[in-house]
């Protein structure tokens, strides 16, 4: 097998193809509807990785989990009278499972998967609002949930679509690395990048890799792992211009091992 091969394997087993997880988004779904009356709550979805097939299966990523954003009608409350009541719905129809706030969430814990549960209100000069965050001096902030959605599919289609298999494998590598980057924050990162004169998912993830870069307010150990990663690869280059096409495969799955 060579580089090309691998990571082509790593990114097509990455794909999260778990039916119980629709099963339990769909179920979730349902469950809302049924405790909030629809004056109460005006609006509910999945929003983030999952809905941009760039999520990991858990064997990939054990903290993999399905963002979804409940919007309740604005009545003027704090933020954490929105979080008492999706505290509430969690005791009432997941009582056998592990739940807890996670400031701005309520993060619910099922066998298969983990929720993110988002309550926002919408403002009509502001749009969706959530929580801010606790070391935020503001009580609500703005979000688009989705908007990231489009820039990435047309990046994707732009580059052979090779950019949600890329992110994948990045993101499959900062799961190793201890988490490096927000997984959010390492997607915009990809995205924003430029591939000049790459043609295949080898050719995307050495680009991506000598792009990619941590602050140098970053702790140490995350620019360790950063140049650990840029080293391994420029080993893996040297092994290939060698034609020791197995020595640098062998480097690659140090930092992406199989599974």
């Amino acid at each position: 097998m060579s580089v090309q091969s691998y990571l082509d394997s790593v990114a097509k087993n990455a794909i999260l193809k778990d039916s119980t997880i629709t099963t339990s988004i769909s179920t979730l779904k349902n469950r809302l509807g049924y405790y909030f009356d629809s004056s109460d709550v005006i609006n509910h979805f999945t929003f983030g990785s999952n809905t941009r097939y760039t999520m990991l299966p858990r064997r990939y990523d054990p903290k993999s989990d399905v963002d979804y954003m409940v919007v309740f009608n604005n009545t003027g409350h704090q933020p954490q009278t929105y979080l008492n009541r999706l505290k509430y719905f969690v005791e009432r129809y997941y009582s056998s499972s592990e739940r807890k706030q996670s400031h701005p969430t309520i993060r619910l814990n099922l066998n298969h998967i983990t929720f993110e549960l988002v309550p926002a209100v919408y403002n009509v000069f502001y749009g969706y609002q959530i929580p801010a965050p606790a070391n935020n001096f503001e009580t609500w902030i703005s979000t688009d949930p989705n908007d990231f959605n489009s820039k990435l599919t047309d990046k994707n289609r732009n580059n052979y679509s090779l950019i949600k298999p890329l992110i994948r494998i990045l993101k499959y590598w900062n799961a190793n690395a201890d988490y490096v980057f927000e997984s959010y924050d390492l997607e915009q990162k990809i995205v924003g990048m430029n591939f000049l004169f790459c043609y295949n998912i080898k050719d995307y993830f050495y680009s991506a890799v000598e792009q990619l870069h941590c602050s140098y307010w970053s702790p140490q150990w995350k620019q360790n792992a950063v140049n650990k990663l840029k080293n391994t690869v420029s080993s893996a280059k040297a092994y290939e211009s060698g034609g020791w096409h197995y020595s640098a495969e062998s480097e690659i799955k140090k930092i992406l091992p199989e599974i």
